[in-house]
């Protein structure tokens, strides 16, 4: 069977992150208008935003495409500990739009995507160097 150049796995692969990558960068958008909203400051510098995550940095260099997905997945788990945490907190402060921002919006979407990061895992061959 062949493939068509760019038509392989890894192609399928970047396609998905890319839209992966979109839906964050959506989530991103919407919380730093709520935190506006409420009169807050959103940090909008990714080199602050670098300094002040719970988020390991990824490795200089290249990195194993299943290295690469359990780490995204580690990320997703920590967020979503974090994000439980914040609605709930918002619930019990009557906070109800960012209750339902981060139940609706940022809980179900790392849900849906820690979910199919745990799929690619399973279904991405290991690579001997």
């Amino acid at each position: 069977m062949s493939t068509h150049r760019g038509q392989g796995p890894f192609y399928q692969l970047h396609l998905v992150l890319d839209k992966h990558a979109g839906e964050q960068l959506e989530l991103v958008d919407t919380i730093a208008e709520r935190v506006q909203s409420l009169g807050g400051v959103a940090v909008g510098d990714p080199r602050h935003v670098a300094e002040i995550t719970s988020i390991p940095r990824p490795p200089n260099g290249v990195e194993e495409v299943p290295a690469m997905l359990s780490r995204l997945l580690e990320a997703h788990e920590s967020i979503l500990v974090d994000a439980h945490d914040a609605a709930a907190r918002a619930a019990g402060l009557g906070d109800d739009g960012t209750n339902d921002l981060l139940v609706s919006q940022v809980i179900r979407t790392g849900e849906l995507q820690a979910c199919f990061l745990a799929e690619q895992l399973v279904d991405t061959p290991l690579v001997r160097a």
